[in-house]
């Protein structure tokens, strides 16, 4: 069911408020008290937080973030510097709420867990504003202009700055291990993303080389119910001898029926099995 405009505008806002509010939760108790960074304009402004005290760490996100949504502007429009303007400012909104006037303290004073759960927080608030058809600003804008200009993509661009940025972390704190940690935690907020954004489909793509297709077909229609596809090929080696694959997507818990089938019907056959990130569609 397709959602009216203004309720789709509003699940859209609502889910930028709620990741800006993640990832202030995440630089209070977590990041910023364990002297740990992350990536992006939050890592920046944590750095430039531990040299100018005089400031707030919300408004030196703010701050941080101002020359990359002009660039947004000059490069993506109005709309997408709107979006991301607000987001900016609910950042730096709640992070000083949160500091500031709450006081809310640090969850735990183990590096260790700091990173992990502070990377948790901050991939958490990124996936739910970026599926909130906004951005977080900051470095990403350079990674996309990057990608639009040159050769390089933009995720390469964004894994070199937030390199560059571990690097000056280690360079104002001085703290080699801390720096580690904090690439923990840079992985662990990346790998949330991609759950949030992709999801954990709970099967698995199955590729299966078979001399004996019309048996295996058979039986995964009728013992694993899936649909799938059928491939006609020729041998690498081999040209003249023909290879026919079935492709299939198999929920979890059914792997081990699939393999019990193809070792009882086909021994020969070969089998690969990889994840499936995202499903679009029908097969």
């Amino acid at each position: 069911m397709k959602l009216p405009s203004r309720s789709l505008a509003l699940f859209q806002y609502t889910y930028v408020l709620l990741g800006t509010m993640s990832m202030a939760f995440a630089v209070v108790c977590f990041l910023s008290p364990n002297n740990m960074v992350t990536g992006g304009g939050i890592g920046i402004a944590l750095i430039l937080h531990y040299i100018i005290t005089s400031l707030t760490l919300g408004t030196l996100i703010m701050l941080v973030s101002v020359p990359f949504i002009i660039l947004g502007f000059i490069y993506f429009g109005k709309q997408y510097t709107f979006k991301t303007l607000l987001a900016m400012f609910a950042t730096s909104f709640f992070t000083d709420l949160f500091r500031e006037f709450l006081h809310l303290k640090p969850l735990t004073d183990d590096i260790l867990l700091a990173a992990i759960f502070g990377g948790i927080f901050i991939g958490l608030g990124v996936g739910l504003v970026i599926k909130g058809r906004s951005s977080t600003g900051s470095t990403s804008v350079v990674g996309e202009i990057v990608a639009m200009k040159s050769k390089f993509k933009a995720s390469e661009v964004l894994l070199s700055i937030d390199v560059t940025i571990m690097f000056a972390y280690i360079f104002v704190y001085g703290d080699l291990k801390k720096a580690l940690y904090s690439m923990i935690g840079v992985y662990v907020t990346a790998k949330v993303i991609d759950v949030i954004l992709t999801g954990r489909p709970s099967k698995k793509v199955v590729k299966i080389v078979s001399n004996n297709v019309e048996a295996l077909t058979e039986q995964i229609r009728e013992r694993i119910e899936e649909h799938g596809t059928i491939f006609t090929g020729i041998g690498l080696h081999h040209q003249k001898q023909t290879k026919t694959m079935i492709l299939v997507t198999v929920e979890m818990s059914k792997i081990q029926l699939l393999k019990d089938i193809i070792r009882e019907y086909d021994p020969e056959a070969f089998l690969i099995i990889s994840e499936a990130s995202e499903f679009l569609g029908r097969d």
